[in-house]
Formats: structure tokens, C-alpha cells, sequence
């Protein structure tokens, strides 16, 4: 059942948003729930994590380390060349930047099992770069912000620290002594994180409701470009680096596809309302476009052709 639920993600998404866009009185005194419900994910998400998961990095070292430099030098680049582009105003642009200064999404690691990618160097650079998103995300919105927009980064470090390293820390716990209920409930456990993130998303579109009509279009143009500078760059610079196609796809899903939901968290904590509104539309995206590119190299092998992803 859960399995069937979690498969049309990318429609709850859809639903919460439009309910979201007609109903945003429902939903704005739900403000605050917003940085307990990231901890919520962060927290699922350490539970399926184990010191298996940990040696992974230690086998796989160069492809991670090549993954990980495109997650934090390509998405950056490209929200502050795309904000540029589009003149979008200092508070969508370091929304933007905040999506892309963000480690690998949640669901990353389902897309690139369904697209036939390398699993374990995705549930990898999930875990490293989330990890040291607590030092880089607040670094590079500052680096590449600093001058537009007052930057705190002190506080953002502290935030992602109790919002990411505390919840999957405790996680990872908790899996070391019930891994085998674990395992038995880690459908179940996706379907919490799902509902947590759709929650997330209908919140900040409610609270950016009455913006949408007249920044929806721009953002939307903005999020889709972001994504698919992730997924192309991602697949064809790893594949100039020498990686395998398997890692290649792993790499492309990594990168294209944020943790947006900490996006929305910082951005609604830290900066003014409109912020968080690309995080929340990266959010419904990533997952559409990554569920369209995952279905589509499926049905590929892996030594077939023209691999790389088209424009999302």
C-alpha cells in the first residue's frame, strides 16, 4: 500500500500546492511547522542509514568526491547565473541560491535506483553532502550573496546543524539497535517523509499565495532551468571525468535533484517570505522531472546511446 502511495509523490505535490494557491488561509498559521518537519525527514532519513551505508564512501572515494564538487560548484553557479538572467529581485535570488547551495534531495536515492544508477554512490553523496551542507550551504549563499542581501551566517549554521546533523545522528541510533523493524517499516517511513515534504510545500505556497500570480511564471521558468542545469551538467561533467554510466546517472539525480525542503527552512527563517517561494516549486519539479528522466533510462541500458538527459 505505502509502496502505491509514495509512487504518485509527484502528484501530492501538485494537489498541496494547488490547494495550497485557493485555500492559503488554512495553511499560513502553519508557519512554524516548517523547521519541525524538515527535522521530521532528516530524521526518517537517518533511520535507514547504517555503517554499511558509511563504508560506502570509503569504497567509492573519487566518484563521490567528483559528485560532490558538481553539487556544490554547478547548482550554486547556476541559480546566480539564472537569477541574473531572469532579474529576479535580492530576495527570489537568494531563495534560488539557497536551493542550490543545499545538499542532494531525499528522494534522490529512489529516482536513481528506479533510472538504474549506482545506489550506493547516491545514498553516498546524499549523506556526505548533506552532512557538509551544514558548513557550505550558509559559506556559499554568503559567498556568492553577501554583497545583495545581509547573509547570518552564524545563525544558519546552528539552524542546519539542529535541523540535519541532530535528527539523522539520532536516526542512524535508533537503526543500529531495530534495524530488522526498520527495514520492515522503510516503506511506511517514506510515506511520513513524503507527507512532511507535501506538507512543507503547501505551507510556503500558502504563504506566498498572494505573489504567485505575478512571480509564479518567472520562478517556475527559474526552477526548471536550475533542475535541468543539474541533470544535464551533472551527467555529462561526470561523464568527462571519466565516470562509469551508472554513476553518471547517480551523479545527474544527485545534483539536479536539492533538498529543497532545508531550502524553504532556511529561507523561512532567515529572509523574507518570498524566499522560500523556489524551494517550494523546486520541490514539485524535481521530483516530476526526476520521475520522467528515472522512467525514461530505465527502459535504457546501460551501454545503450545517447544517455544523457535532455532539457527537463
Amino acid at each position: 500500500m505505502f509502496e502505491q502511495i509514495n509512487r504518485f509523490f509527484p502528484l501530492w505535490a501538485i494537489g498541496a500546492a494547488l490547494f495550497a494557491a485557493f485555500f492559503p488561509d488554512s495553511l499560513v498559521s502553519l508557519k512554524g511547522w516548517v523547521p519541525p518537519l524538515l527535522a521530521l525527514i532528516m530524521f526518517t532519513m537517518g533511520l535507514t542509514l547504517s555503517r554499511h551505508d558509511f563504508a560506502r564512501v570509503a569504497r567509492t572515494p573519487r566518484a563521490v568526491i567528483i559528485g560532490i564538487g558538481l553539487q556544490y560548484l554547478l547548482m550554486p553557479a547556476a541559480a546566480f547565473g539564472i537569477s541574473h538572467l531572469l532579474g529576479l529581485s535580492p530576495e527570489l535570488a537568494v531563495g534560488m541560491m539557497l536551493v542550490g547551495a543545499t545538499s542532494g534531495g531525499t528522494a534522490s536515492n529512489v529516482m536513481t535506483w528506479l533510472a538504474g544508477g549506482n545506489v550506493a554512490l547516491s545514498i553516498s553523496m546524499t549523506l556526505i553532502s548533506t552532512l557538509l551542507s551544514v558548513v557550505m550551504t550558509p559559506l556559499l549563499v554568503w559567498l556568492w550573496m553577501g554583497a545583495s542581501i545581509d547573509v547570518p551566517v552564524g545563525g544558519m549554521l546552528w539552524s542546519i546543524a539542529k535541523l540535519v546533523i541532530v535528527p539523522i545522528a539520532l536516526g542512524t541510533v535508533v537503526h543500529h539497535f531495530m534495524a530488522t523493524t526498520i527495514r520492515r517499516i522503510e516503506p511506511a517511513l517514506a510515506t511520513v517523509a513524503m507527507a512532511a515534504i507535501v506538507t512543507i510545500i503547501a505551507i510556503v505556497v500558502a504563504l506566498n499565495a498572494g505573489r504567485l500570480a505575478s512571480l509564479g511564471p518567472v520562478i517556475a521558468l527559474a526552477v526548471v532551468l536550475h533542475n535541468a542545469c543539474g541533470l544535464i551538467g551533472g551527467f555529462w561533467l561526470s561523464r568527462l571525468a571519466g565516470l562509469d554510466v551508472r554513476d553518471c546517472r547517480a551523479v545527474a539525480i544527485e545534483v539536479g535533484m536539492q533538498n529543497s525542503g532545508l531550502a524553504v527552512s532556511l529561507a523561512t527563517n532567515f529572509f523574507p517570505a518570498a524566499a522560500a517561494l523556489p524551494g517550494a516549486l523546486f520541490s514539485v519539479w524535481h521530483n516530476i522531472s526526476g520521475s520522467i528522466l528515472a522512467g525514461y533510462w530505465k527502459r535504457r541500458p546501460t551501454n545503450a546511446p545517447d544517455e544523457a538527459p535532455s532539457a527537463s
